[in-house]
């Protein structure tokens, strides 16, 4: 379940639907011309609408095959525009050419032309408002000094998706927040596992119960080679956590219901802590609270009822899966634990606040 928010884009603002991901760079919308008798996606943007739109030529600097802001180098397309090609995580590509366009928050309060996407080929409904410390990305190009935003609790049925609430500047729930220094890398500090880009904190341990499990700081740290970072990350589903972090919690897991886990089963190649329905009911229970812990005594506290997820046909799985099952090297926080949770990027002090919310009852 992503975060998705509404954003007016163009001028006059058309109403786009975008995935809030504080884990990438790029920001992106569809755009599609509407053509008569061929009804575009619902969320489509129409650049021809728009008087402040504009594509980016080959000749753009950041049309150089050597700029590293990107996943894949950018290149020139037939109509000698610059075209993208952006991975994300989880196996999934966005494409499209590098636009120009403000996005308007009122008559009176618009950004400059922003470096977008815009992608005419794409399975997804939204696009991504990439939100990570990159010099692309829309926190960076709009000079925000702070954001936060409010996960709302998932419904059984993930075609629900209830509203969450997004915030740009100060929260007006900020006195409740409690936080952590976001770790720093220096650019010339080159590790090829490490995303530099990425909120990393500094994470300590993991509690089940009241048991802390016995599991070493160090893995939740970059090694010398970059792995082992931990990142808070919007844009991913369920947390994940390198392979050492990973076998203690489902060693944990496993002593105290592994009788009643579903033998041979993995959900969508990466979760592998899974339950019948008929077990669901009482697997939190048995397995009880489970609590992320950082610097500063900040403590992400996920209730037992939030331990498993209803993936399919009525198998509940746990919402942690190995990292590398993503084919990465971090320990990953994501939105599935971050349900009823404010999370709050201050980037002018570098660091992230987290309290508590009701996000689903948020206005």
């Amino acid at each position: 379940m992503a975060l998705i928010i509404t954003l007016p884009v163009g001028t006059p603002p058309q109403n786009q639907q975008m995935v809030l991901d504080t884990g990438s760079q790029l920001s992106w919308i569809q755009c599609h011309k509407k053509i008569p008798k061929i009804p575009p996606p619902t969320t489509s943007f129409d650049p021809s609408l728009s008087s402040s739109f504009s594509v980016l030529p080959c000749s753009h600097p950041l049309c150089k095959p050597r700029i590293p802001d990107f996943t894949l180098p950018t290149s020139c397309d037939q109509n000698r525009l610059c075209h993208y090609s952006y991975f994300y995580a989880d196996g999934t590509l966005a494409e499209g050419n590098l636009v120009r366009e403000k996005i308007t928050f009122s008559r009176s309060q618009s950004t400059p032309p922003l470096i977008l996407g815009c992608a005419t080929e794409s399975d997804d409904a939204e696009g991504i408002l990439g939100m990570n410390l990159g010099r692309f990305s829309f926190a960076s190009q709009a000079k925000v000094q702070k954001f936060s935003y409010c996960v709302p609790i998932r419904q059984g049925n993930h075609t629900v998706k209830p509203t969450g609430t997004f915030y740009l500047g100060q929260n007006p729930n900020f006195r409740t927040f409690r936080y952590v220094n976001l770790l720093t890398f220096p650019q010339s500090q080159r590790m090829p596992n490490l995303d530099p880009l990425a909120y990393t904190v500094g994470m300590l341990g993991i509690k089940i119960g009241e048991k802390n499990l016995n599991i070493s700081t160090r893995v939740f740290r970059p090694n010398a080679g970059g792995s082992g970072q931990t990142i808070v990350d919007s844009g991913t589903e369920y947390t994940f956590l390198v392979e050492e972090a990973y076998n203690k919690v489902r060693e944990e897991i496993v002593r105290l219901v592994g009788r009643k886990m579903k033998r041979g089963y993995m959900y969508g190649e990466a979760l592998d802590m899974c339950f019948d329905s008929v077990h669901s009911m009482e697997i939190g229970r048995l397995i009880g609270d489970m609590t992320l812990q950082f610097e500063n005594g900040v403590e992400i506290l996920i209730n037992k009822e939030r331990m498993l997820d209803e993936v399919e046909g009525g198998i509940h799985c746990v919402g942690i899966g190995r990292s590398e099952s993503l084919g990465i090297a971090s320990n990953i926080i994501g939105n599935f634990h971050q349900q009823n949770l404010w999370v709050e990027f201050d980037l002018r002090n570098r660091r992230v606040g987290f309290g508590k919310g009701e996000c689903s009852m948020q206005v």
